[in-house]
Formats: structure tokens, sequence, C-alpha cells
């Protein structure tokens, strides 16, 4: 394929078509006519000789061939926004990158508040895309391009990505008020025997209090598993079911009415990270950016 005789511009209407899944929103988005949005996916589908996208009720879903291409799509249009950003050109009042970030969503209640408020005073242009990427892909991400930055604890990943520590915190055990396990001291089997909410985001996410406790060669009754958790002081105030979570998180309104209670067994502090790739790490408005978070984070 003759490159100079490629719309590069194409890639970027690609890339919204795949967020948006709508010509109508992507022309908006991007912005243009929504004839003109029409008329460049003709001219994506003759390029990469693929429907790219089909009409399911209302939504324009991706082929195959689509999801095929989209992460280096996304990774080509990446690359090329780092290369046209240098020290002197970046302003965060006239920007208008976008940002890609993954954290849960009870983490996204906590920071997200601040973290938007401070980005829309600073830099009104700046788009923030906080995507739902499951914990055992994230670092793959996090080096594909596809996020820039990723709130979480205890990744395992390669050394092109770089973590550093921005809240400190410890893991309780909560309950609600009528709860039988309330009164008195919460016993070791009696944590280890009554049914557990557990929060996991795919199937490789396993919390650090049951890697504490297969060290300990004990295992916790997990009866329930939820992907958010949003979900879950509704469900503890309707059940006997225990959970084990962030103190941080125990705190917030969200919790509020439900009892707090320790871990009965020694479980040391950790940490909540922030996570980059280190081609990043110098980039100006990557380097911005961080410094909201960071700054948005010792506030917790």
């Amino acid at each position: 394929m003759n490159l100079r005789a490629v719309d590069l511009n194409l890639l970027v209407i690609f890339d919204t078509l795949m967020r948006e899944k709508h010509v109508t929103r992507a022309a908006r988005k991007v912005p243009m006519s929504q004839p003109a949005m029409s008329s460049a996916l003709a001219r994506l589908r003759v390029l990469f000789a693929d429907e790219l996208f089909i009409r399911v009720n209302g939504q324009m879903e991706p082929t195959p061939r689509a999801i095929e291409i989209s992460a280096g799509v996304t990774r080509i249009l990446k690359e090329a926004e780092r290369l046209m950003l240098s020290e002197v050109s970046f302003d965060p009042s006239a920007s208008g990158l976008t940002f890609s970030g993954r954290m849960a969503d009870l983490m996204g209640s906590m920071l997200l508040p601040e973290l938007l408020a401070t980005v829309t005073s600073q830099a009104p242009g700046v788009k923030i895309n906080i995507e739902h990427t499951p914990i055992d892909k994230t670092i793959t991400a996090l080096e594909d391009g596809n996020l820039d930055f990723a709130l979480s604890s205890q990744l395992r990943h390669t050394s092109g990505v770089i973590s550093e520590p921005v809240i400190t915190d410890r893991l309780v055990c909560i309950m609600r008020p009528q709860h039988p396990l309330t009164s008195g001291k919460l016993t070791l089997d009696a944590f280890l025997n009554i049914g557990h909410l557990h929060v996991a985001t795919s199937s490789a996410d396993v919390r650090f209090v049951d890697d504490l406790l297969s060290g300990k060669r004990l295992r916790r009754n997990i009866a329930v598993t939820i992907p958010h958790w949003l979900t879950l002081p509704f469900v503890l105030a309707r059940t006997d079911l225990i959970s084990v979570v962030s103190e941080k998180m125990a705190t917030t309104p969200h919790f509020s009415g439900l009892v707090i209670k320790a871990l009965p067994f020694d479980a040391p502090p950790f940490s909540w990270n922030l996570y980059w790739h280190k081609r990043d790490t110098s980039n100006v408005a990557h380097l911005w950016l961080r410094e909201q978070i960071f700054r948005v984070c010792s506030l917790i």
C-alpha cells in the first residue's frame, strides 16, 4: 500500500466510530457533518476491504476485522500524538488531548469528582475516558498504548511499566448492623465460614486477602461474586454476607450505615498505585495529568 495515497485522518474517524458505534454521534465528536462521516466510512471500507461496521439495533457494531485492527489504530494515533507534543507546545488551557485510564468504579467515585473539577478548570478541552479494563488485561493495555494510566493495586508488571504509590490503605471487614457477627470480636473461624461477597472484574481478579489466606493455607467461603464495587453495599444491607474492602473505601458515603470490623488475622497495609508506561515518563502532558492525580490522591 502506498501511504502517500492514504488519508491518515481516516484512522481518526475509524477510532471515533469504534468508540461511538454510531455515525451521527461520531460525526459530532470529530466534528464533521453526518454525510461527510458516512462518506469517510465508505472510504474506510474500501481501504480495509471490509464492511468494518454493521448496523444492529440502531448501533454500528464492529466486524471481526474492525476489532482486529482497532488496537493498532489506537496505538498509531497515540504515537502520533506523542510525536507532535513537545514541551514548548503543551498548554493545558489550550490542549484538546484525550487521556484513557483504568480504575474501579468505587475508586472512580472517590477520585474523579475532584480530578475532573481540576481538569475542567485548568484544561477545559482535555478529555478523559475511563475504561472498564479487566485487571489481567490492564498491563497489556498500558504497554500497547490503549491506556495512558491505571489506578489499582498489586499489578504484576514488566520493566516497561512504572508504578508509584499514591494512597496507603488497609483491609477491613464490613457487614450490615443487624449481622450476627457485629457483637463481640470477629473470630477467624467465623470469618472463614460465613458467606463472603467478593468483587472481581474478571476471573483473574484475586484480592489481596485471598493471597494472605492462601499463605496460611486457609480459604474463605466466597458465596457470591459481582463485578462492581458500588453494588456491594446494597447487597450487604439486605443479606448476612460479609465483605473485605479497603478502609478508605469502607469510610466513603457509599458504605455509610455498614459496620466496620478489623480482620481476625494480620494483614499489613498496602498501597494503591498509579501505573503508566515509561515512554510517557517525560511526556509533559502526561506529567501534568499525573501531577493532578497525585494531588487528588493526597487529599484522600
